[in-house]
């Protein structure tokens, strides 16, 4: 039975905002962070509440925190960023020794609280906690297999299909690990979990790595230990960067250390490339260097494939400004800041009004005239999904005076969605998917357009480009897509 909270007309849970939104982000939105955290003796749920302060960018939707003290759980979750769920007075009343965290941006599930993670079941064993990063793409037979059992499900989101499932083996006989594995060996698509239980904590990433996840350790506190979605959140609780869970590994640690699992049969790792192109934030490490410097190869090999004369460059903030360094600095095309970003622009009930949402842009992004006018300006942005917020910065930039305006994206065309926990429309609503790149460049007002090479994108990494998944770019997903959910996407 689904709870009252997940009523779709229930104002208590009301999306946020349409997805059919003309002002709604036009870029592929991430599903969510998460965060986990093993230190007996310090304040893991503020330490918590910081990791997830760094993972905002990862989900705005909703935030939580579940910790372990002895074997009595605490939680909290709600609708909203982190600052906003969380203050001194709830993180008091969240004592332990071991905690996990998440921040949310739906995919699989609406955005509702009943939906909020961390999801809590009871077991056998005791209470467990769990954290989802990613999607599943059986989703369908997880919940018909749960309900054949007498298990029905209360919320409508993949993640409590996993918890489900653990629940069940560990009532079956099982130990947390064993029956984390038995769960996940029935999972198919992506997925990189914290969990939490009264025992200690588990971090797994699915066979391919689709999405990331990462190990620290905490300076001079012998067995303490931190696992986030990326490495920026353990910087900013001074945990040290010790690796990357690989891909099909389970880490549990407890009291008497840590215990790496190969749980999976080794494959080739697919890690999601938009990790790299925007996903992260750009202080975050990958593959022994930040992303920023990935970025800037991203722009200088843009500017080697779609010179194009100019009197500046310009980056969209804040995704596209390193690619826009990059190509300036290959080009030799002075850059400059042609855009303030208002940082402080979310998702809000108060509506603008109907004037200002047709500027809709000024929003989130405001032209600089004297930077711009009289000018021929190269803008770089890392992607094009829909083409509705790239048709209106066009128009701002006129309007402050570019007498030319010539966009280059550091990413190829996207034409196919996303079914690993990426938000990228059904395929009709892409419009790389139905028009050709000169009928994008006159649908979005450009003087011309070019777009990253795909051979380009992925040499830029320095790594094995079989080592990235680019499905969104070539329709050649990893892990097989079933027909029924194939279909709610692939439109065309």
């Amino acid at each position: 039975m689904i709870p009252d909270d997940c009523d779709p007309n229930s104002a208590l849970c009301a999306d946020l905002v349409s997805p059919n939104d003309d002002n709604a982000v036009d870029k592929p939105e991430e599903a969510c962070g998460v965060f986990g955290i093993y230190a007996p003796g310090q304040e893991v749920a503020k330490l918590t509440y910081f990791g997830l302060y760094a993972l905002q960018h990862r989900g705005q939707e909703s935030a939580g925190i579940a910790t372990f003290d002895n074997r009595q759980l605490h939680e909290h979750r709600d609708m909203g960023l982190v600052s906003h769920v969380f203050n001194p007075e709830i993180l008091e009343q969240l004592p332990g020794q071991l905690a996990i965290g998440h921040t949310r941006y739906s995919t699989t599930g609406s955005s509702r609280r009943c939906n909020a993670q961390p999801v809590i079941v009871d077991t056998i064993l005791g209470k467990l906690a769990l954290a989802h990063n990613g999607n599943l793409v059986n989703t369908g037979a997880l919940r018909d297999y749960l309900v054949a059992r007498g298990c029905e499900p209360t919320t409508t989101i993949d993640s409590e299909m996993i918890a489900l499932i653990i629940r069940e083996e560990v009532n079956a006989g099982k130990s947390w690990v064993e029956a984390t594995i038995a769960a996940c060996s029935q999972c198919v698509g992506a997925f990189s979990l914290t969990i939490a239980t009264p025992d200690g904590i588990m971090a797994i990433r699915d066979p391919y790595g689709i999405r990331p996840l990462v190990l620290g350790v905490m300076p001079d506190r012998i067995g303490h230990y931190v696992v986030a979605s990326e490495t920026c959140a353990l910087d900013i609780i001074g945990a040290d960067y010790e690796r990357d869970i690989k891909p099909g590994e389970l880490l549990w640690i407890t009291a008497q250390g840590i215990e790496a699992i190969d749980w999976a049969p080794k494959t080739q790792p697919k890690l999601c490339i938009f990790e790299m192109i925007y996903f992260a934030r750009p202080d975050s490490w990958v593959n022994e260097e930040s992303l920023y410097s990935y970025r800037m190869r991203l722009g200088k090999q843009l500017a080697k494939e779609s010179f194009q004369e100019a009197d500046i460059v310009i980056g969209v903030p804040d995704s596209g400004i390193p690619a826009a360094i990059g190509f300036s600095e290959t080009s030799g095309i002075h850059y400059a800041e042609g855009l303030i970003k208002n940082r402080y622009v979310g998702r809000t009930f108060i509506q603008p009004t109907q004037e200002m949402r047709e500027s809709g842009i000024r929003m989130k992004l405001n032209p600089l005239r004297d930077v711009l006018n009289g000018k021929r300006v190269i803008v770089i942005d890392d992607s094009i999904v829909r083409g509705t917020t790239s048709r209106k910065l066009v128009k701002a930039l006129r309007d402050a005076g570019a007498t030319e305006i010539h966009m280059r994206i550091s990413s190829p065309p996207v034409t196919h969605p996303c079914f690993y926990g990426i938000d990228t429309d059904t395929q009709d609503q892409l419009i790389a998917a139905t028009k050709s790149v000169t009928e994008i460049a006159r649908q979005i007002g450009v003087d011309t357009l070019e777009y990253l090479s795909w051979e380009g994108m992925l040499a830029a990494t320095n790594q094995d480009p079989k080592n990235f998944c680019s499905a969104c770019f070539t329709g050649d997903y990893p892990v097989d897509i079933p027909d029924g959910v194939k279909k709610s996407k692939l439109m065309l």
